[in-house]
């Protein structure tokens, strides 16, 4: 199994590229399965999850052509749902969203359960609710989802009992091919959320409400193809963000949209960090002192959990007690065992809170990575510790970064894979 061997004690210089958003791309993949024409999908990040679920579309069928190394055209009109792959299905948490295109197109399917990080629970419950207001019958044999839907859909009132982006973007696309008007209020509003209702605008829909907690649906009978980009991966400016600043270097974050970031950016000047937006760009520039503060993970526009593992790195360097609250997933904290091996002054005092105490100079140790957002995490901790850093399991890192330690190289890192 590969993994990554760090030295660390090495400032971060020059410039980086972010990639497309892995949970974008995911959300649109999805999407453009609700129409029978071809559709193109522009600033594909090269990951393994996306990969993973363009190898799930083909082989249910779908023609796929690359037209450039980010740039894909795929022709759903001739998928089956009962070529789903299960092993591709089961891998992948994002196969979740492949249930409300195939339904409104099929009217009945079989899927087996998506898999995903292990960060909490994650239970698909709050999509079948969903679908059932919609008239959608819902049984399980034999570890498999049998879902049918009406023969003809209707739009309907529908409240979350939490703002959940994956169920958000099932609702509007199960919602795009129905009869009439749907509401979704308590809805999710990160960027997949937006980038995914800006498609299906492009495709026929009309959709109000985006970037707000309440999205208006007037579904369509037909759906037409069209093209896409997706957004810059908000995740990645943000561990870049982390890594120079916490290497005491300096660099530029290029092709990045700091208007998603408006919270972590806020905490960062907190912390102290030095930086500047220029447009698209963030200028990181060496920053001698970092102070103590408080976290909390909040939904969209909130400070995101993605980036709640990648920030506790500054807060083990910072002066004084921090305090982190993770009220989403109680299995957050992965990391902050992985930073206790390595010297980290922490305390987790219930599944949802921690304290950091720093500074703290960390030593390098053999880690894992947990998940994708953990994993990132720990390869900026070998970036700032003292030693030779060996970190495991990195497909999980893969999963969700394109080529993180080839940009990191660029940077001036020594990172290798072995």
């Amino acid at each position: 199994m590969a993994k990554f061997i760090i030295t660390g004690k090495i400032p971060l210089c020059g410039e980086v590229t972010v990639s497309g958003y892995k949970n974008s791309a995911g959300a649109l993949l999805a999407g453009i399965l609700l129409s029978e024409e071809p559709s193109i999908l522009n600033n594909i990040p090269l990951v393994s999850d996306v990969l993973n679920q363009i190898e799930l579309i083909k082989a249910m069928g779908a023609t796929v052509e690359w037209l450039d190394t980010r740039k894909v055209k795929i022709n759903p009109k001739d998928i089956d749902p009962n070529k789903i792959p299960i092993d591709l299905f089961e891998k992948m948490r994002v196969s979740v969203l492949l249930i409300a295109p195939l339904l409104a197109r099929f009217k009945k399917i079989k899927v087996p359960s998506p898999g995903g990080d292990k960060i909490g629970l994650r239970p698909i419950t709050t999509h079948l609710e969903a679908f059932k207001k919609f008239g959608v019958k819902v049984a399980i044999e034999n570890g498999f989802y049998i879902l049918e839907a009406p023969e003809k859909i209707y739009g309907k009132k529908i409240a979350l009992k939490e703002f959940s982006v994956t169920t958000t973007e099932n609702i509007m696309m199960l919602a795009a091919l129905s009869f009439g008007k749907t509401t979704i209020e308590i809805a999710a509003a990160e960027p997949q959320v937006q980038d995914l209702g800006n498609l299906l605008i492009k495709m026929g829909v009309k959709i109000h409400g985006l970037g707000t907690h309440t999205i208006t649906i007037s579904g369509k009978e037909k759906l037409k193809g069209a093209e896409f980009s997706v957004c810059p991966d908000l995740l990645e400016t943000g561990s870049f963000m982390v890594a120079l600043a916490a290497t005491g270097g300096s660099g530029i974050i290029k092709g990045s949209n700091p208007k998603q970031l408006t919270f972590f950016l806020e905490k960062m000047r907190d912390i102290g960090v030095r930086f500047a937006v220029q447009k698209n760009d963030i200028h990181i520039f060496k920053t001698e002192k970092f102070n103590s503060t408080k976290v909390q993970a909040l939904p969209y526009p909130g400070f995101p959990t993605d980036l709640q593992p990648a920030i506790s790195i500054l807060l083990t360097q910072a002066q004084g007690k921090s305090l982190i609250h993770e009220p989403l997933y109680e299995n957050r904290f992965n990391h902050l065992q992985e930073l206790r091996k390595m010297g980290a002054d922490i305390e987790i005092t219930d599944p949802h809170r921690a304290l950091i105490f720093g500074k703290t100079n960390l030593i390098a140790n053999r880690i894992k990575a947990p998940d994708i957002r953990s994993g990132a995490t720990l390869i900026i901790a070998g970036l700032i510790a003292d030693g030779q850093t060996t970190i495991d399991d990195i497909s999980q890192i893969e999963r969700g970064y394109e080529d993180f330690d080839g940009k990191l190289r660029k940077l001036g890192a020594k990172i290798e894979r072995a």
